[in-house]
């Protein structure tokens, strides 16, 4: 979740993106990187993202799974970035090159923003790019980094947290939120979700990380049965739902059903319809024009002031500023 009080910077003139490679490079939070940045993406036009990968110290370099990187230059190249993303760290206590921590200070002192995904967080801690700020990191590494850094704010609870010129994602998969977010705040809300389609994962996830935590994995068998009438449910999110005609659909009790849902979707079935309702109005006040009760209508809410009760209580804001912050994105970076 972003920290809605940090400076909102302007789409950046330098759109070159450097990724840092490391010797016991973290496999996946890199591959994030490559994914979102370094793909070529004709649908998006001119002044999509450049991309290229920086060296911690000489090669090759060894990543996890066995494999052997060769970068495009050292340390150099992050003086050129006008993003960077330190994707995770080879260990809490290992120390950081101290031509890396330099490189980094500069960046950031010309105004470079710093990504950090799961563990890279401690690189830029090393740095002292986080002192005094909130940050974010794996739940398994937020006590360390707490205990290692006592000037920083760690929020264990969250996905990621923009703090305007440096923002630090949760573990692994939370790296995807993150850069899409940068994404929606650089091109607006649009390119976010069509880069969130070619990834097959959804433009928001709402919630914090504590929810992935111990979660039980849900049984095949129940995910096969209720997916359909999920599938059905996105679909006309605009109908009133009870219990009893929801289990009925899936040919279960109500008592069944509703232990069942949970199970498989880890909400309880109203509290999915809200979140799933939701996420469809943001899409709706990002992407359209429309009137915020013909929006409030069409996600099922049925009233305005419904919409606007659950913008408040949940998302700390309500629709018409939403729409205000992320359509002026939009426009700003089509500008």
């Amino acid at each position: 979740m972003p920290n809605r009080s940090a400076p909102r910077p302007s789409p950046p003139d330098n759109r070159l993106v450097v990724a840092l490679a490391y010797d016991g490079l973290c496999t996946f939070e890199f591959g994030v990187a490559v994914e979102i940045f370094g793909l070529a993406r004709p649908e998006m036009g001119h002044g999509w993202y450049r991309f290229a990968v920086a060296a911690a110290e000489p090669g090759p370099l060894r990543a996890a799974g066995g494999v052997r990187v060769l970068c495009d230059g050292g340390p150099e190249l992050l003086d050129e970035a006008g993003t960077i993303v330190v994707p995770g760290w080879r260990g809490a206590d290992a120390p950081v090159p101290e031509a890396i921590r330099d490189a980094l200070r500069r960046a950031h002192a010309r105004g470079a923003r710093i990504l950090s995904l799961c563990s890279g967080v401690f690189v830029l801690a090393a740095a002292g790019l986080l002192a005094g700020r909130a940050c974010t990191t794996h739940w398994r590494y937020a006590d360390a980094l707490a205990d290692a850094y006592p000037d920083l704010t760690v929020r264990p609870d969250v996905l990621y947290v923009d703090e305007g010129a440096v923002l630090t994602s949760a573990g692994s998969a939370a790296g995807i939120d993150l850069c899409l977010h940068l994404i929606r705040r650089d091109f607006g809300a649009q390119a976010a979700n069509s880069v969130a389609r070619r990834l097959v994962v959804p433009p928001h996830r709402d919630g914090g990380q504590a929810q992935f935590v111990e979660a039980p994995v849900p049984r095949a068998r129940e995910g096969a049965r209720l997916g359909p009438l999920l599938d059905r449910l996105r679909a006309s999110l605009d109908r009133p739902y009870t219990i009893a005609a929801m289990a009925g659909e899936a040919g279960m009790s109500a008592r069944t059903f509703q232990r069942r849902f949970e199970a498989t979707t880890g909400h309880a079935p109203g509290e999915w319809l809200v979140r799933e309702r939701l996420a469809r109005a943001r899409t709706l006040l990002e992407t359209t024009d429309a009137r915020l009760d013909d929006i409030a209508a069409a996600c099922g809410f049925g009233t305005l002031a419904t919409l606007r009760h659950h913008f408040r209580t949940r998302l700390a804001t309500s629709p018409g500023a939403y729409r205000r912050r992320f359509r002026g994105r939009a426009a700003l970076a089509a500008s």
